[in-house]
């Protein structure tokens, strides 16, 4: 089995509605999106997937979101923009545009800093 991983930053403002503290005041994270990919096959190149293929895939899914307040978004209407829910909404689209027998999404980590993540799998 091999595993690829790519990564992709993009600040962006959000608030959670609901919370009992100083996150239901807007504020902004500078997110990095981490993409893993699963296949257990390579290409007669060698590789299971081209790393430029993922990490555009990842650059166009976060484009609409880059220096937006993520409350207002089409994407977030009706949930709160956690670190959980753009987890999960990424691993759905990104699954959406890269799936296969030979390639396919097997999680999604999003950093809200370097110390905080919240990943979306799941289970096969």
């Amino acid at each position: 089995m091999f595993e690829l991983r790519v990564k992709v930053d993009f600040p962006a403002a959000h608030h959670l509605t609901g919370y009992p503290g100083d996150c239901a005041r807007p504020h902004g994270h500078n997110w990095t999106l981490e993409v893993f990919a699963r296949s257990k096959e390579l290409d007669s190149l060698g590789l299971a997937v081209d790393f430029r293929t993922l990490k555009n895939a990842a650059k166009e899914l976060v484009a609409p979101w880059d220096h937006q307040d993520l409350n207002t978004l089409p994407d977030f209407n009706g949930i709160n923009p956690s670190a959980e829910q753009i987890a999960k909404l990424s691993y759905e689209k990104l699954s959406e545009r890269i799936a296969g027998s030979k390639i396919w999404i097997d999680r999604v980590t999003v950093w809200e800093n370097d110390r905080c993540s919240a990943t979306y799998y799941e289970n096969a």
